[in-house]
């Protein structure tokens, strides 16, 4: 019997939408890595992208256990001398909590073309409301 291995067009994605709402982020996050890499489906292939779309709403209300809101840090280097940048995780909390998520989800996932195009299928908004309404998204819960 022969390993069978999908191919992009026989893919059948679907539209997932979360709610994040008093959710712990790491928790979330490798739910939704699994389903954007498509390791919950049978026609599951390491090499090609079998996921979901994943829609997470209410960003801004993610929790976090422990001190990690004042311990974490965010580092990128500007590429100069001296210029390594912290954000910590309360502050980008605060500006950007679909950059939380995302970069959660990001560490879950393969770093490479592959891994690129995983992420793209990842649409995370601070409130309720989302612009998906038209792919028709069931409701996911974990």
């Amino acid at each position: 019997m022969k390993t069978k291995f999908a191919k992009k067009s026989e893919v059948e994605r679907k539209w997932y939408v979360i709610d994040a709402k008093d959710r712990i982020l790491g928790r979330l996050a490798t739910n939704v890595a699994v389903r954007l890499r498509g390791k919950h489906k049978p026609v599951f292939t390491p090499n090609s992208d079998t996921g979901d779309f994943i829609v997470v709403v209410n960003a801004d209300k993610i929790k976090v256990t422990g001190k990690k809101l004042l311990q974490k840090f965010y580092y990128h280097h500007s590429g100069y001398p001296g210029g390594i940048k912290s954000e910590s995780l309360k502050r980008r909390l605060e500006k950007n909590p679909d950059r939380v998520i995302k970069s959660a989800v990001w560490g879950m996932l393969p770093k490479n073309r592959l891994g690129r195009a995983m992420l793209k299928k990842l649409k995370v908004y601070k409130g309720p409301e989302h612009p998906h309404a038209a792919q028709q998204p069931e409701p996911l819960t974990i």
